[in-house]
C-alpha cells in the first residue's frame, strides 16, 4: 500500500430544508490538491440537521482527476459518527469503481480537519496490468 497526503476544499451545495425527524440530504463539491488532484461530488445523508453536535452520516463520493500522475476516477464510500469532541469517519474506495489508469484501485482515505482546513491521507494500491 502506498500513502499520499494533501488538502481538500469543501463547497456545500444548496439543499432542501430539513424536515423535523427526517434524514438530512446534502450535496458537496470537493477540490483536492497534492498527489491526489481533481474534483469530486459527494451525496450525503445525515441523521441530524446540524443543530445537534452528535449524529451519523453515510455518503458516496465520486472522484475524477489524477493520482500521482495517473488519470481516472473512483468512488469512495463514507460512514461517520460524530459527538462533542470526537469524530470517527471510515472511508473505503469502492471495489470495482476505478476507471482509466485507476482501474482496480483499492484502499482507504483518512480525513482530518484543523480549523477550516481539511487534510487527507490516501492509502491505496493499483495493481500493475498483466
Amino acid at each position: 500500500m502506498k500513502t499520499v497526503t494533501g488538502t481538500f476544499d469543501v463547497k456545500m451545495l444548496p439543499s432542501p430544508p430539513p424536515v423535523e425527524g427526517e434524514f438530512v440530504r446534502l450535496s458537496l463539491d470537493k477540490t483536492f490538491a497534492g498527489a491526489l488532484a481533481g474534483t469530486s461530488r459527494v451525496e450525503m445523508m445525515a441523521s441530524n440537521n446540524g443543530t445537534n453536535a452528535s449524529g451519523g452520516y453515510v455518503a458516496l463520493e465520486r472522484f475524477t482527476g489524477k493520482l500521482e500522475g495517473r488519470s481516472g476516477s473512483f468512488t469512495m464510500q463514507h460512514s461517520g459518527i460524530m459527538s462533542p469532541g470526537s469524530m470517527e469517519i471510515k472511508v473505503v474506495l469502492t471495489p470495482g469503481s476505478g476507471t482509466g489508469e485507476l482501474e482496480d484501485i483499492s484502499g482507504t482515505l483518512e480525513i482530518r480537519k484543523e480549523g477550516k482546513q481539511h487534510f487527507y491521507a490516501l492509502h491505496y494500491e493499483v495493481p500493475a496490468k498483466q
